[in-house]
This record gives structure tokens, C-alpha cells and sequence, in this order.
């Protein structure tokens, strides 16, 4: 992972760091179809419609991808991740570019987000405690079947070494909100876990702002067909009222 151009240094040699003990990858598939579906709505709609934190300012948002914090350490594995002023590396075969590496980032996830699936994965308790010590700024946790709690959204924002969980799903230091949609999302209508803006409109998908586009398009069209059958319209009732005009004797451009 290729973290934002820093100004120029001195050239030193660079060791590669021995990643071969480092599990990128385990084949493992995700856990259910809604799971696999939330995932990729999530990072599908910040590609499709978020413009970034800022001007020149990239960022990435993976689903599934190890998140390794320390070389001795084995990966956690967020279903989703988000992370500000970093982008993609340009050799995503290398090793040290499968995952997302700290030390090759330079930095933590900005946002983390669990999807509960089921009562084992320890969300409210273990990976809580893991997110903040690694220092991912905000952690959410959504459980559409309410399985390890009465709410379905909690978000938690980090403040010194823990977590303290806020009372409205607004993200202030990536600019980006969370809330609620019950829609269909590739053939499968779900209430689903979507970001918003500070006005509470959804990100679009890839998909739904194309067809949004289309949408747009049609309505200029049929103005525009609109404005040319009333242009068509007065002209013709104008060359009524001329030929009457002639009938009776009268030039209408006459002084």
C-alpha cells in the first residue's frame, strides 16, 4: 500500500522487510451472501460517489483484506476498511502491497466496520479492544439481526487509548455519515448499512448513479421535447392568426 508522496529526502538504501511468514491470504470465503453483498454496497458507493476527504487528497476502502499492524502479529481482518490521504500501490501482486501494511501506509484505517453474522466473532468485546489499540480512529458495528445487541448501528469513536460510542453515526474527522436504507441491492432487499453526507443523501452506487444519470438525461430530453412541441404550437396558431388576418384584408405587418 503506497502511502501520499512526502518531500524529498536524502537517498538511503532500502532492506525490504521479510514478509514470508505473513498470511495475506487463506482462501477462507466470507460469511453469508448478505455479508458478501453489505461489503462490497460499502465500498462500491464511496468509489462510485465520494469525491475524498479533500482536494488531492486520495484514500482507499477495501472489504476483506488483511489489516496487519505488526510484523510478529497475524492480520485482523476487517470486513470493511476505509483510509484517508492513502492510495493504491501501483504493484498489486508484491507482497507488502496484498494487505493493508501500517507500516507501509504509514497509518491506521481511518474507519473499520464489522458486519455481525453471528455470535462468535467477538465484535463488542476482543476487536473492539484491537481497534483502538492499533488506533483506528472510528469502529462501527452493525448487526442487521440484532444478535449481540438491541441496536442493529453502534459507532464508537476512539478518544485517547479507548472507545466511546456516539449517539449519532456521523463521522466528523472523515466527513461521512452511516444510516439505515431499506432497499434492493443486487436482487436482494434488506435493510442495509449505507454512508450518507452531512444532509443525509445516500452514496450512490455505481449502478444507481448511472441509472440516475439516465434518469436526468430522459427528464432533459422530455423537456426539451416539451419546449420544441410548444415552440411548434405557437408558431402554427400564429400562422392561423396570419391567414385569418389575410382573409379579412388586414397585413398584420403593416404600420
Amino acid at each position: 500500500m503506497a502511502a501520499p508522496v512526502m518531500q524529498e529526502a536524502e537517498e538511503l538504501p532500502i532492506q525490504k522487510l521479510d514478509l514470508s511468514h505473513l498470511v495475506t491470504e487463506d482462501e477462507a470465503p466470507v460469511d453469508d451472501l448478505f455479508s458478501e453483498r453489505q461489503m462490497r454496497l460499502l465500498v462500491d458507493s464511496l468509489y462510485a460517489s465520494w469525491r475524498g476527504p479533500g482536494e488531492g487528497r486520495p484514500f482507499v476502502a477495501m472489504a476483506n483484506v488483511g489489516l496487519f499492524y505488526h510484523l510478529r502479529e497475524p492480520a485482523l481482518v476487517p470486513d470493511v476498511l476505509l483510509s484517508l490521504d492513502v492510495a493504491l500501490p501501483e504493484e498489486p501482486w508484491e507482497k507488502e502491497h496484498r494487505s493493508y501494511f501500517v507500516w507501509e501506509c504509514v497509518k491506521p484505517p481511518d474507519v473499520v466496520i464489522e458486519i455481525v453474522s453471528n455470535k462468535e466473532g467477538k465484535e463488542l468485546s476482543d476487536k473492539l479492544l484491537d481497534y483502538a489499540r492499533i488506533g483506528v480512529a472510528y469502529y462501527v458495528v452493525y448487526e442487521p439481526k440484532k444478535l449481540i445487541g438491541e441496536r442493529p448501528l453502534r459507532v464508537f469513536a476512539r478518544q485517547g487509548l479507548r472507545y466511546t460510542e456516539l449517539d449519532a453515526p456521523w463521522l466528523d474527522q472523515v466527513g461521512l455519515g452511516l444510516t439505515l436504507w431499506e432497499g434492493e441491492y443486487e436482487g436482494m432487499r434488506q435493510v442495509w448499512l449505507r454512508w450518507c453526507d452531512a444532509d443525509g443523501n445516500l452514496l450512490l452506487t455505481g449502478q444507481e448513479a448511472a441509472a440516475e444519470k439516465e434518469r436526468q438525461l430522459l427528464a432533459e430530453r422530455a423537456r426539451a421535447e416539451q419546449e420544441r412541441q410548444r415552440a411548434e404550437l405557437a408558431e402554427q396558431r400564429a400562422a392561423a392568426l396570419a391567414a385569418k388576418l389575410a382573409a379579412l384584408g388586414i397585413d398584420p405587418e403593416a404600420e
